[in-house]
């Protein structure tokens, strides 16, 4: 691997395509290969270990493009595969969860924090003992939303609807007098407008998809190993089931998503 080695990038869907797009923003001269694993999607209401399983074979096929870095924009996988994905990757690793739990830590005085994910992600409990970790007197007050998702994919991302549905789950959160509010899964950053007029100015947004691409950051300059400006391939994109569905949630999500499709059968690492 050399500094012009691409970022690689996978989740179990089209939601980490925030985090892609904030990694394209920060490290506009990185090369992107991102996989979206939608023909297993959801991971979050699998096992450990079938979430273990996919999540390497997501890696080992990510790998055939050498990466010097590599992205788990994904709560579900972030939390329970972390630590089997060390094992079979030589270069710098990290995902969404610890990159969000270290800004919210900063961001809270009080140490107040509230954290909004899916059904999956809340029940892991995986942010309040990231947040522990770093600081052992942090109040955490958790609630999944899950409509925030569907929302997100019907593009629907703003309006008296969401607003509404938006209150009505940051509520307790925001009774409990939080000082920042993570958003625990890779969707909700494109609700990030709504969430914050419903907050309002004395809640700090962590962003998960930018606190994962400034981690990114810091750790390849750490290592001398941003890629210098010049002609950078445009990002690559590929998904295990059908493209239509993702290009059309994606351009929710990012707009002007650069780049091609394709569609990869993961484990043979070949492409139909």
């Amino acid at each position: 691997m050399t500094a012009t080695s691409p970022i690689a990038i996978f989740d179990s869907g089209v939601g980490g395509l925030t985090v892609a797009r904030a990694v394209n923003r920060v490290l506009p001269d990185e090369e992107i290969i991102y996989l979206g694993d939608t023909a297993r999607v959801p991971y979050g209401t699998k096992s450990p270990a079938t979430v273990e399983r996919f999540a390497s074979e997501c890696v080992e096929f990510l790998l055939h493009f050498r990466p010097k870095f590599v992205l788990v924009a994904c709560n579900t996988a972030s939390a329970t595969a972390l630590e089997a994905l060390e094992e079979i990757v030589d270069v710098p690793l990290e995902g969404v969860l610890a990159p969000g739990a270290r800004a919210a830590v900063e961001a809270s005085a009080g140490r107040r924090i509230g954290v909004i994910g899916t059904r999956a992600t809340v029940a892991s409990g995986a942010y309040e003992r990231a947040l522990t970790s770093l600081a052992a007197d942090v109040d955490v007050v958790s609630r999944a939303c899950p409509l925030f998702v569907p929302l997100v994919e019907e593009g629907r991302t703003s309006g008296p609807v969401v607003t509404a549905i938006a209150q009505e789950y940051l509520a307790p959160l925001l009774e409990h007098g939080v000082e920042a509010l993570i958003l625990g899964c890779t969707h909700y950053p494109v609700l990030k407008p709504v969430l914050a007029e419903v907050a309002g100015v004395g809640v700090t947004l962590v962003d998960s998809a930018e606190t994962t691409a400034r981690a990114a950051h810091e750790a390849l300059a750490a290592r001398g190993e941003l890629r210098p400006p010049g002609d950078t391939p445009p990002p690559r994109f590929f998904v295990t089931d059908v493209i239509d569905e993702f290009e059309r949630v994606g351009r929710i999500i990012w707009p002007e998503l650069p780049g091609q499709i394709e569609r990869v059968e993961i484990g043979r690492a070949s492409l139909r």
